[in-house]
């Protein structure tokens, strides 16, 4: 795997992502952000952050095995959420484990104003890397 996990000792072991990710070989792909949209075009979970959060993680689940992927070969993943409050944390969560189980990768998560569309609630990027 071209994925080394680290965890320094002198920073604290976060239980959903990696502090430090090396790559060390392998192809490097960058996903998109994606958004709460279903086949059809049409936002999926209008106005449920939760219901939003799932159709995320699946869509990234389907943009990685276009590449042959799935979750243990992200590297990095940014969540981006609309006015955001901590008690969205637990929605993103369960989404997150629903979809990646024990895959972990470096991760960041910011709050923001809005996204490219009325009626999203989050969007998601990633970069992972594939043998």
């Amino acid at each position: 795997m071209p994925l080394e996990h680290i965890y320094p000792e002198d920073l604290r072991r976060p239980p959903t992502y990696v502090p430090v990710v090396r790559v060390t070989g392998g192809s490097t792909v960058y996903l998109s952000g994606q958004v709460p949209v279903g086949l059809d075009g049409n936002i999926v979970g209008e106005g449920d952050f939760g219901t939003q959060a799932r159709q995320v993680f699946a869509n990234l689940r389907s943009a990685l095995a276009a590449v042959g992927g799935d979750f243990s070969n992200l590297a990095r993943m940014t969540t981006y959420i609309v006015n955001y409050s901590p008690e969205l944390r637990e929605a993103l969560g369960a989404a997150r484990s629903e979809a990646m189980g024990d895959a972990h990768c470096a991760s960041t998560l910011l709050g923001v104003q809005s996204l490219a569309v009325p009626g999203y609630l989050i969007e998601v990027e990633a970069i992972a890397v594939i043998d």
